[in-house]
């Protein structure tokens, strides 16, 4: 039997002492030392450059190298605390049909065609990345106008929130999807005002694309599980890895894993290319397996370990699916929908509490985020707890109410800047003038509550200085800002959101997100001083070098 590669014994190496024009630890001091100390796969020592030559020579008798990065900042290798990696892949070989890629509905169909020509036959097309508000006729493409780039295979275009988008007639027709097909618990077939299918599918109801051996997460969330042979997805998987990397992202939390992601991070450890850290989160449908297994708390090893369990309340407010029961101002005939009725998932939540599992939901609007707060109180008036660390994906519109009983509760949001970067104005289109307190993290800040950012990947690129130019500023990608400047957070707050806050968002700030002895050596390298750099040009910030355990693992 092998082992996994990351389990065996690694090579000793001469300590590293780097050096940089400047290195921001982001530790409880705000410190900004000379140098610091690598020793294996950890920090050893953080000060003076002749503190680390002392320090290495009290613990190891080889001459250490010493490693100049020149005029770069160094900081703590970037923490992603929710994303999906395996979709993120998986996506990489779809067609980008983005906003920089096209601007109308006829133009994602020309993309879409050109596609099906170097495609076998048979085999789906597949698209990503529209947002509906920000195409020329400002709504979703319909299965007719797909149907222009086939009628022999199926043609799936995902929305650009991850939690649906729109199919072909020949996909409907395979997967035995009719006007009269009821719509599944947490999902919706959309109909027009004859009853006719559009082509517009949401949440659960993406359960059909998975095929009759794909994953199967009933109306525990979105199913985005769309199965390739596994070595396409270990190779997607991979992908992916070199994606974040590039970021300067060190550590993800992957906020849905199935048996499909799973597999996939065993394989990958298994040949000895899992170069990130990763935090699984299972998603809830397997939360009863979960507790029989015994999973009752955090698992693992350095590379690859367990953290908690996923849950889903309502829907997303780029699709338009999280749940306004009054119907959104954009349009009145949709309410979104609820996962769970509120009863069924305060026990849930009770069930997981109760054997020290952290749970994190997806929740965005105001009602389905009383219901998760609510549900988390009850849990921690069953079975008190003052670090439990329960989380809220997203938690995009809470109330003022919602947020102080948040700070009592210890809940922990984690947001996405780039979230109301490229889609904000939508927000407001769809739920008015309350849109504008989406992602409000100055309001989460001054209510001491933590700020924890994050990309959601493969919803928005896994670029952690885009995030932190969108927490700073609340422009736009049209250019306009969003709400009020109290809703922005400042520099030092963003970046430790990313780094050190996100790190105790997974339960790992004892070994990751700052730059102090004793921690792993995980660090970023980028070409600017974010300090000395304009907000507007905070994203164009390049990380040159991401180094993981002392070693670099990517150099642009």
């Amino acid at each position: 039997m092998r082992k996994l590669a990351f389990t065996q014994a690694p090579v000793p190496t001469a300590p590293k002492i780097v050096t940089a024009a400047r290195i921001d630890a982001l530790d409880e001091s705000g410190s900004t030392p000379e140098a610091f100390l690598v020793i294996g796969d950890r920090f050893a020592h953080v000060g003076t450059v002749a503190e680390c030559r002392s320090a290495a020579a009290e613990v190891s008798a080889l001459e250490p190298e010493l490693v100049d990065l020149g005029d770069t900042t160094v900081v703590p290798g970037f923490i992603d605390a929710h994303a999906h990696p395996l979709m993120l892949g998986q996506m990489m070989s779809w067609v980008d049909c983005g906003p920089d890629k096209a601007g109308s509905i006829p133009e994602i169909v020309a993309l879409l065609q050109e596609a099906a020509k170097t495609l076998p036959a048979g085999r789906p097309i597949r698209g990503y990345g529209y947002e509906q508000r920000n195409l020329a006729e400002r709504r979703h493409p319909t299965r007719f106008e797909l149907d222009q780039v086939a009628t022999d295979r199926e043609v799936y275009l995902m929305n650009a929130s991850g939690h649906g988008g729109v199919v072909n007639s020949y996909t409907f027709e395979l997967h035995g999807v009719t006007r009269d097909t009821p719509n599944p618990k947490g999902g919706e077939f959309f109909r027009d005002a004859d009853g006719e299918l559009t082509g517009e599918l949401s949440d659960a109801a993406c359960n059909v694309l998975t095929g009759l051996e794909g994953v199967k997460i009933g109306h525990h969330g979105p199913n985005f599980h769309l199965a390739d042979e596994p070595e396409e997805h270990k190779r997607q998987l991979a992908a992916a890895q070199e994606n974040f990397l590039a970021g300067g992202v060190t550590t993800i939390g992957d906020a849905q894993v199935s048996r499909r992601e799973f597999d996939m991070y065993l394989r990958l450890a298994e040949s000895g290319d899992l170069k990130v850290r990763v935090s699984m989160y299972l998603l809830s449908h397997l939360l009863h397996e979960a507790i029989e297994m015994g999973l009752h708390g955090q698992f693992g090893n350095e590379h690859l370990s367990f953290a908690g369990i996923k849950f889903y309340s309502d829907g997303t407010l780029g699709g338009w699916t999280a749940y306004f029961p009054d119907g959104y101002v954009g349009d009145p005939c949709r309410t979104g929908q609820l996962y769970h009725e509120p009863g069924d998932y305060t026990e849930l939540i009770r069930k997981a509490h109760r054997v020290g599992l952290q749970t994190a939901t997806h929740s965005q609007s105001p009602t389905a985020l009383e219901m998760v707060i609510s549900a988390i109180e009850a849990a921690l008036a069953d079975r008190p707890d003052p670090d439990a660390r329960h989380r809220i994906e997203h938690c995009g519109l809470p109330t003022p109410e919602q947020i102080t009983r948040m700070a009592k509760a210890g809940i922990y949001p984690v947001n996405q800047p780039q979230h109301h970067y490229n889609w904000g104005e939508g927000v407001e289109q769809a739920v008015g003038t309350p849109g504008e307190r989406f992602n409000p993290l100055g309001e989460f800040e001054r209510a001491g509550v933590p700020v924890t950012i994050s990309s959601d990947a493969p919803v928005a690129d896994p670029r952690p200085m885009e995030a932190v130019q969108a927490a700073v500023s609340r422009i736009t990608r049209r250019g306009t800002q969003l709400g009020s400047d109290d809703l922005a957070v400042s520099l030092d707050t963003a970046l430790r959101a990313h780094t050190i806050s996100a790190a105790r968002a997974l339960g790992r700030e004892d070994e990751l997100g700052s730059i102090e002895a004793g921690k792993r050596a995980d660090f970023a390298v980028l070409d600017r001083d974010p300090h000395a750099t304009p907000v507007p040009e905070l994203a164009k910030i390049s990380v040159t070098e991401t180094w993981v355990g002392g070693e670099r693992v990517f150099t642009r």
